[in-house]
């Protein structure tokens, strides 16, 4: 990328003194100009397919909210997926949905690698280094969003939390998500975290044995600024919640 470029990642709060520690993979829809902008239209790059529409305000707010520190990817996820392993195909999708990414066919090692030192390394390389600089060890929360209809099949629910090997953080914050009576709750879904699909919570949070949540929000429900704020609110009212009932067991 140019030096006058944007960076990789934002830093949101650096000092914040709650032990959450805010991630969001996909918050942002910038394409280095080298690319030339992936051959994707503008009005596909509006479309969730380029980023977590929404989650970028969700969780700045929610970031002041907790007085937490968060840290915010800059660029779209259709140049490298932040929360892929390298190594897998859907890291560098050549089709989203049905949307084919013309930028992304036929990419060889080098053009991979690439991109990958680029934006990959060292945004996770600065996740690694807020969970270092930490007095005690963090909570790691992995903000996400999802679109409400996928290849032209409703999504019903307006969140879910995911988890692999460690879920007892996603079911605390679950039964508080469904004791709020307008809310339909999921667990695993749309997605589940594995260590094919995803990089965040394997990597940063379960091999290093920290408490996580991964948290997705339905895009319509954030997409603008009242329901920003309205999830952030409900997110600073029931993590610490959440993180109270793990204390207790």
């Amino acid at each position: 990328m140019d030096e006058d470029e944007k960076s990789v990642f934002t830093v949101v709060n650096p000092d914040g003194k709650s032990r959450f520690l805010l991630t969001a993979d996909h918050a942002g829809r910038e394409i280095p100009r080298a690319l030339g902008g992936l051959g994707v239209s503008a009005a596909d790059m509006e479309r969730h397919i380029a980023w977590d529409i929404g989650i970028a305000g969700v969780t700045r707010r929610l970031a002041a909210a907790l007085d937490a520190t968060a840290i915010l990817q800059t660029y779209s996820r259709l140049v490298v997926d932040c929360n892929r392993p390298p190594s897998v195909p859907s890291a560098f999708p050549e089709v989203s949905e049905s949307t084919t990414i013309p930028g992304n066919l036929g990419l060889t090692a080098a053009q991979k690698l690439a991109r990958q030192q680029a934006i990959f390394d060292p945004y996770h390389a600065e996740i690694a280094r807020l969970i270092a600089a930490r007095r005690e060890q963090p909570i790691y929360v992995a903000m996400h969003s999802f679109t409400p209809v996928y290849f032209e099949v409703a999504r019903g629910m307006h969140v879910a939390v995911l988890y692999n090997r460690t879920p007892r953080l996603s079911h605390a914050l679950a039964a508080l998500l469904r004791r709020e009576s307008v809310l339909v709750v999921e667990e695993n879904k749309p997605y589940r975290v594995t260590d094919e699909t995803d990089f965040g919570v394997p990597v940063h949070a379960e091999r290093a044995g920290l408490d996580y949540l991964e948290i997705e929000i339905r895009q319509d429900l954030i997409r603008n600024q009242n329901g920003q704020a309205e999830w952030a609110a409900r997110l600073a009212r029931l993590l610490p919640l959440a993180e109270e009932a793990v204390k207790r067991g």
